[in-house]
């Protein structure tokens, strides 16, 4: 697997060091639109992992508040008393 990535990274190197200037033009509304598609792309790739981490955790916490007998929502709603 190492010898995988040192190939892989000596490919890519060998490619970039030898790469030649575009000469290309990108316009102001094309290059906020693509700036704005990365933006928008790493923003929910963000959200997908936060979302992941979070919902388990979410659980565990209210499994574990619940196995300490402080049932929060019994108490919202019964006015702040504990439900039996």
């Amino acid at each position: 697997m190492h010898r995988v990535w040192i190939a892989s990274l000596a490919a890519v190197g060998s490619l970039l060091a030898t790469s030649q200037s575009a000469l290309a033009y990108v316009g102001p509304g094309a290059g906020l639109a693509a700036i704005g598609t990365v933006a928008a792309l790493l923003g929910a790739v963000a959200l997908v992992v936060i979302g992941f981490v979070w919902y388990p955790v979410k659980r565990l916490r209210a499994k574990l508040r619940n196995a300490e007998g402080g049932d929060a929502k019994g108490e919202a709603e019964h006015g702040g008393t504990p439900t039996p």
